[in-house]
């Protein structure tokens, strides 16, 4: 079966800066896939790349076989997407703003209505549904995000940092959610700093630093039989400080 996503030796850089540096990476159809890596690793360039938000300077991106580069509106139309810091149109109410986007993704009125109401429901909205956005607090911002995602009911979710900000509660509707998702068909791609979010929820992972993939594969080919906290560090190179580093601390804490 064809990828979900295809990342074929893409690469960006900002001045002198190699972001992202001919990674390559293919996203198994109806797989719940995990991107991690430290902060500054490149994962949410490859992200923006991979959704078409950023050109790459080299390289190219299929999705479901689509070359989002040569075919953008038909390689979009299979996606939904969720940014880290999307700007949403916070003026509109939640209920508002599900229309809003499903209109501008060509849902039948009739569909926009049904699908808004149990995305609502599902994610715990409807409470809140004809609030303004911009009151929303940041688990709430962050599912009416993926509720707008969602309405169109596309092929690929790709979210970046999905569960940042996010009370446990919060997160659990959405974890809920994204299995569901995968459950119907779907696949999801979402980044992560957060191991043990990732060994949680995620059966494939690629681990990234310095803009390139050190590791990729189902969640246990990865681990190789260690914890995925152990293994991304062992990945990268680091150590964990001993015991004796650090020690002044101890001795300003026993002074108090």
């Amino acid at each position: 079966m064809t990828d979900a996503l295809v990342l074929d030796q893409i690469t960006k850089s900002f001045g002198a800066k190699r972001a992202v540096d001919a990674l390559s990476l293919a996203v198994p159809r109806g797989s719940l896939f995990g991107l991690v890596g430290p902060n500054g690793a490149g994962k949410t360039t490859t992200l923006s790349i991979a959704t078409g938000l950023l050109r790459p300077d080299y390289g190219r991106v299929l999705v479901g076989g689509v070359d989002v580069w040569a075919d953008p509106p038909a390689a979009k139309a299979l996606m939904g997407v969720l940014p880290d810091g999307l700007r949403l149109f916070d003026r509109l109410s939640g209920r508002e703003l599900l229309r809003y986007v499903g209109l501008l993704r060509r849902v039948p009125p009739a569909d926009i209505e049904t699908r808004s109401r149990e995305l609502l429901d599902a994610l715990g909205l409807t409470g809140d549904a004809d609030n303004l956005v911009v009151d929303y607090s940041s688990g709430m911002t962050k599912k009416i995000g993926l509720a707008c995602a969602l309405i169109h009911a596309p092929a690929l979710l790709v979210l970046d940092e999905p569960f940042e900000a996010v009370d446990p509660l919060s997160g659990e509707v959405i974890r809920g959610i994204l299995r569901r998702f995968v459950a119907g068909g779907g696949t999801v791609i979402f980044s992560s700093h957060v191991m043990e979010l990732v060994e949680q929820l995620c059966d494939h992972l690629a681990v990234v630093a310095q803009g390139r993939v050190v590791a990729a594969g189902s969640l246990d080919a990865v681990r190789a039989g260690e914890s995925l906290q152990r293994r991304f560090l062992d990945l990268l190179g680091v150590a964990v400080p001993s015991e004796g580093v650090l020690t002044w601390l101890q001795s300003s804490s026993d002074s108090n």
